[in-house]
């Protein structure tokens, strides 16, 4: 199978918690996943089998949940070009 971006971005609501050590949390499941990924100022970017990503994007909503939050919106997005690998890389490189 061919290697996928999936972005995503967690939004946990919890009152009286500090809602970015929540998110930190969420990136540390990515982190400890050892997928290539990117931390961005509005999302985070992994590089991988799309299974195993989605199920980082669950690991991740539940480590917010795990923490304290009441609630969390996840925002995904996915691109699949089936038959050939979907690289960060060759999208950013050119900026570097």
């Amino acid at each position: 199978m061919s290697n996928v971006n999936v972005g995503f971005q967690v939004i946990p609501r919890a009152d009286g918690k500090d809602i970015h050590a929540l998110v930190d949390e969420a990136i540390k499941v990515v982190h400890e996943s050892g997928v290539t990924y990117e931390v961005g100022p509005l999302e985070t970017v992994m590089e991988g089998e799309m299974d195993e990503l989605l199920e980082i994007v669950k690991k991740a909503q539940q480590a917010c949940i795990d923490r304290g939050a009441s609630d969390v919106m996840t925002y995904i997005k996915v691109q699949n070009s089936p038959g050939n690998d979907v690289s960060m890389n060759e999208k950013v490189s050119k900026y570097r």
